[in-house]
C-alpha cells in the first residue's frame, strides 16, 4: 500500500468493460516525505476521493479485484482510503 495524491478524474466514452460503473482517478504515488514516487497511475475509486485528496493506494491486482468484487478483470490499482494526516 502506498500514499498517493489525486490529480484528477478520467473521462472516457470508450473503455474496457471492467471500467463500466467504476470511477477512475489519476493518482500520483508519494513517498513518506510527500514527494513524488514514480509516474502517476490510473486507479479505481472505492471511497469517493476527489482531486487534491491524499489517499491510500493499493497497487496489487488480486487485492484490487477482491476490494472491487471483480475476480477476472484486469484492474491493478484501487483507492482504499482517504488520509486525514500523516504522523512522522
Amino acid at each position: 500500500m502506498k500514499l498517493g495524491h489525486v490529480q484528477g478524474n478520467v473521462v472516457s466514452t470508450i473503455k474496457h468493460p471492467c471500467f463500466h460503473g467504476q470511477r477512475v482517478l489519476i493518482v500520483q504515488p508519494l513517498n513518506l516525505l510527500g514527494e513524488k514516487d514514480g509516474p502517476a497511475v490510473l486507479a479505481c475509486d472505492s471511497v469517493s476521493a476527489g482531486p487534491g485528496d491524499v489517499v491510500l493506494l493499493q497497487q496489487n491486482g488480486i487485492s484490487a479485484q477482491e476490494i472491487l468484487g471483480t475476480k477476472k478483470d484486469p484492474l491493478h490499482s484501487v483507492i482504499v482510503g482517504i488520509v486525514d494526516r500523516v504522523c512522522r
